[in-house]
């Protein structure tokens, strides 16, 4: 029996008609920026001291102001800046990267958006620096800690920790809220020091912390101010005991490890971070009632350096 299709509330939709009819060109982009950095459409002028109107440029991504001439650059410390690739595909890009649950390829950007592959992939790059999030977990229903591994196989198809010294796997991990947020950090390792450090930094006080039976979390209560901390036993296969359990983190790496075996194949160590603070941007917005493209182009102004 076929599984019924899965509605998508109306205002989750952001067809490629919306798309296409809201940034038809660069220009449009642009003025949709400066709106968004400055939404009252009065800007602060650095060379009058007093907020006025500005105007657009011809032929320049800049705002001019009313009063005295002088020049603003909403796309200054933006992704965008400096870059000559125009803000029509960039925009296209971000919009292909939203629309899609599991990821998508700098290949595919490439071929949906006509750049070459070193744009695609550099474009691919910066908007993943969006996702990016600093935040700290707590909860009165406690925050699940775990750990895995991403990368090659292991010799004989092993799976599980890795042997210490095994440099083809990456250690990454995962702190959840239960029905809240989730961090992912790639890791050097999977010591009591790295650990119980991440905890520390990632983790309020006092929170109730559910962990396997990895020896690396023993201690784990003393840190950071005192945590709960409630074990369950996986090596003796047990996974549920009352409300003690993982299950929370490990339905989250069954995510990441999907999306990156399925659409990336692979992915080295220097940018698994960004990866991962994607699929963490996604997961803790699973309940938003705003588009992901709508909510990804609000982070460009949230990120913007002055």
């Amino acid at each position: 029996m076929a599984k019924p299709k899965q509605h998508i509330p109306k205002e989750l939709r952001y067809t490629v008609e919306q798309f296409h009819a809201e940034f038809p060109t660069a220009d449009s982009c642009l003025e949709f920026i400066k709106e968004q950095r400055w939404p009252d459409g009065r800007t602060y002028c650095e060379k009058c001291e007093a907020e006025h109107k500005h105007y657009r440029v011809t032929g320049r991504t800049a705002y001019a102001c009313d009063h005295c001439g002088n020049h603003i650059y909403p796309l200054a410390g933006t992704i965008f800046e400096k870059s000559t690739t125009s803000l029509r595909t960039w925009f296209h890009a971000m919009y292909l990267m939203a629309n899609t649950r599991c990821g998508i390829s700098a290949k595919q950007i490439q071929r949906e958006t006509g750049v070459t592959y070193k744009t695609a992939w550099r474009m691919f790059r910066q908007i993943r620096t969006l996702f990016s999030e600093d935040i700290i977990l707590g909860g009165a229903n406690g925050v699940e800690m775990d750990e895995t591994y991403v990368g090659g196989r292991r010799r004989g198809g092993h799976r599980g920790r890795p042997p210490a010294g095994d440099r083809k796997q990456t250690c990454v991990v995962g702190i959840v809220e239960r029905k809240g947020r989730v961090i992912a950090v790639a890791a050097n390792d999977a010591t009591r020091k790295t650990l119980h450090g991440i905890a520390a930094e990632r983790i309020l006080p006092e929170t109730t912390v559910f962990t396997d039976e990895l020896a690396s979390y023993n201690g784990l209560e003393s840190v950071g101010g005192g945590y709960l901390h409630r074990r369950i036993n996986h090596s003796a296969k047990i996974y549920v005991v009352g409300d003690i359990h993982t299950n929370t983190i490990e339905g989250f790496w069954s995510l990441v490890k999907r999306g990156i075996g399925g659409v990336y194949h692979a992915v080295s160590q220097k940018y698994l971070q960004t990866y991962l603070d994607e699929y963490s941007f996604r997961y803790n917005r699973r309940d938003s009632t705003v588009p992901m493209f709508r909510l990804m182009l609000s982070r460009v102004s949230e990120t913007a350096t002055s």
